[in-house]
């Protein structure tokens, strides 16, 4: 299975990410999860140690050259569009507790002067993750989706889009359909996070109609009180883990119903 989360800053699609990840690998799958959002934690929030060393790939400047041809930053003029990928898989995710990680870095988007090396591997690499890979991949994406393309959207079992109780989350989550749909990703599923109430979920659902909630996460100040005394987030709300199971068996069932009708 290959799941893209996706959302507006800071409404907790990277805690999604790693409850995800844990919850597959505890169940017997091979995961690796992918950290795409130069702003997000996945490595700290996956608990691995010293998460600040970790360099990411899009910083790897020699790795960049051997695999391109072009060093980054020196403006070369050519250089291998799809360079050879395959084996940085093993060679560079780090594990723990189960979970795979790899760590992409950012992304040049196509308004910052030019189709740079970096994204010639990145986009190379997220591409072979996703059509060449057995493991449950978790990609954990910026508000865009610009490590996406054509291709590789058609591998993407499920776009989630993370929504919080608030208007610039409702509309990062039109703006993030609206891209998908550009390249042909339809399987879009909303999670509703950090809901205090009925009345919250009900305004998620009224102001998003048309698309596929695939559960809520209750807001628990146990999360919040376990970020500021540095303690491990995965365990410090037992009712947002049992809600993220209940989202894990939901990817499952239609997972299998997808399989059944094909």
């Amino acid at each position: 299975m290959k799941i893209a989360i996706s959302g507006k800053g800071g409404v907790g699609k990277t805690l999604l990410a790693a409850l995800l990840s844990r919850v597959f690998a505890e169940s017997g799958y091979s995961v690796l999860a992918i950290d795409a959002d130069p702003d997000s934690n996945l490595a700290a929030t996956l608990g691995f140690p010293h998460p600040e060393m970790i360099t990411p790939i899009s910083e790897m400047s020699d790795l960049i050259e051997e695999r391109t041809g072009a060093r980054p930053g020196r403006g070369a003029s050519f250089f291998k569009l799809n360079p050879k990928v395959d084996d940085l898989p093993e060679k560079y995710w780090l594990e723990y507790n189960g979970v795979k990680l790899m760590v992409m870095g950012r992304i040049k988007k196509g308004g910052s002067g030019c189709y740079c090396p970096e994204n010639a591997l990145l986009q190379s690499l997220v591409s072979h993750l996703l059509l060449a890979r057995n493991e449950v991949v978790i990609l954990d994406m910026e508000a865009g989706i610009e490590h996406l393309g054509r291709a590789t959207a058609k591998a993407v079992d499920k776009l989630i889009v993370v929504v919080e109780p608030g208007r610039r989350s409702i509309e990062t989550a039109y703006k993030i359909n609206e891209l998908a749909q550009d390249i042909g990703l339809h399987n879009i599923v909303v999670v509703g996070n950090k809901f205090r109430s009925q009345a919250d979920k009900e305004f998620l659902i009224s102001n998003l109609p048309g698309f596929n909630f695939l559960g809520f996460i209750p807001y628990d100040q146990a999360l919040v009180e376990a970020d500021i005394g540095n303690r491990p987030l995965l365990d410090s709300s037992t009712q947002i883990i049992a809600e993220v199971r209940n989202i894990y068996q939901a990817l499952l069932s239609s997972a299998q119903s997808s399989v059944a009708k094909n």
